[in-house]
């Protein structure tokens, strides 16, 4: 129980945390002492969600794979998604896209391997 309780507590923090830098940067940025960064501020919120989202699928999967596959997918989604809102701030315009693609290759996986799992 000690254990669950630490993993909730955890990714609780790292979903708070990374949603108010995917919210509110700049708040984020004045609360940490950091640089406004927008992007980076994003980014870094998204990378807070994807570990918080991967440790509570932990909780409910015992297969490392799919763990990971799920985390990463979470995680390069979301990251695709501030490529594109982003845009406007800098990079380059194929990024969006093709880190979106790399999610749906995983996604993909993720899905052969619990239909692997599951028989």
């Amino acid at each position: 129980m000690f254990v669950k309780i630490t993993v909730v507590v955890a990714a609780a923090t790292m979903l708070g945390a990374g949603a108010w830098m995917r919210v509110d940067p700049d708040g984020f940025a004045a609360w940490a002492g950091w640089p406004a960064h927008v992007h980076f501020l994003h980014d870094a919120g998204v990378f807070q969600i994807g570990i918080g989202l991967m440790m509570l699928c932990a909780l409910r999967w015992r297969d490392v794979i799919a763990v990971v596959l799920a985390g990463f997918v979470f995680t390069n989604t979301f990251h695709a998604v501030n490529h594109l809102l982003d845009r406007h701030l800098g990079g380059r315009d194929s990024d969006w896209w093709q880190l979106g693609l790399l999610s749906v290759l995983a996604a993909a996986a993720l899905a052969v391997r619990l239909r692997a799992l599951r028989s």
